[in-house]
């Protein structure tokens, strides 16, 4: 028998039993409690959006924009004149946030990097109004994307990227139920500076966790008559995941 025939065979990763069926995230709505997510829409969401981020009511110290590969914008007219061509993206898939209690677009989020066949995208160019930011609406519109991408779609990984210095990203990502894989050393030049890519995901092995997470963080019981938060997200899902390994 020749040397060959006696090595054992390299290893492979796990054989699937069904492949994906390369279904690509549309442009529905999806409709919460506290929130509302539709595809953008320049004249209906594009006042709103520029009130929310460039408004009175915005950010002020210009923030927001620092880790953006776009803005920040000087007038209403170079917002619109950037938003009215993202209706018509395909990749990225562009959503307004809108808050249900007033009705108004009050953020913006969107699936890029979708590739059907792999049945993984990653959730991106996330931004929210000062009102928005670690709300419970927030929360919830993030839930709603990734349940479409896991239960609508049967999508196997989700994924989360920022730039590295970008720690309130980083944080949101851990909080919400992405892994940390590495760091991508010189991974994007934007605003004509380096970027290191974070890089974050979920899989749908990790989704049952995740999502229990989610509608427990969700539910009117985790607040109090103020609108707080008894438990938080984080702590939540670790309650969780304990209880998938030791049942």
């Amino acid at each position: 028998m020749s040397a060959d025939a006696e090595r054992p065979p390299l290893p492979v990763g796990e054989s699937l039993t069904a492949m994906p069926d390369g279904r690509r995230p549309g442009r529905g709505t999806l409709t919460g409690t506290s929130v509302v997510i539709e595809p953008i829409d320049p004249a209906r969401h594009g006042s709103d959006l520029y009130a929310a981020a460039c408004g009175p009511d915005g950010d002020q110290s210009g923030d927001m924009w620092t880790y953006m590969s776009f803005g920040p914008f000087d007038n209403f007219a170079a917002f619109q004149g950037w938003l009215a061509p993202q209706a018509e993206s395909e990749d990225p898939l562009i959503f307004a946030i809108i808050d249900k209690a007033s009705g108004t677009a009050r953020g913006m989020a969107s699936y890029l990097r979708i590739i059907p066949h792999w049945a993984s995208c990653e959730v991106g160019s996330i931004w929210y109004a000062p009102s928005l930011v670690r709300s419970r609406a927030a929360t919830e519109a993030m839930y709603l994307m990734a349940r479409h991408v896991f239960e609508d779609l049967g999508y196997r990984r989700y994924e989360w990227k920022c730039d590295s210095h970008n720690a309130a990203s980083r944080r949101a990502a851990l909080r919400l139920g992405f892994q940390y894989e590495g760091l991508f050393r010189q991974h994007l030049i934007y605003k004509g500076r380096n970027r290191d890519t974070a890089w974050f995901a979920m899989t749908d092995q990790d989704w049952g966790v995740v999502k229990a997470a989610f509608e427990a963080w969700l539910a009117d019981s985790n607040f109090d008559a103020d609108g707080r938060q008894l438990r938080g997200l984080a702590e939540i899902r670790a309650g969780h995941a304990e209880k998938t390994i030791s049942g």
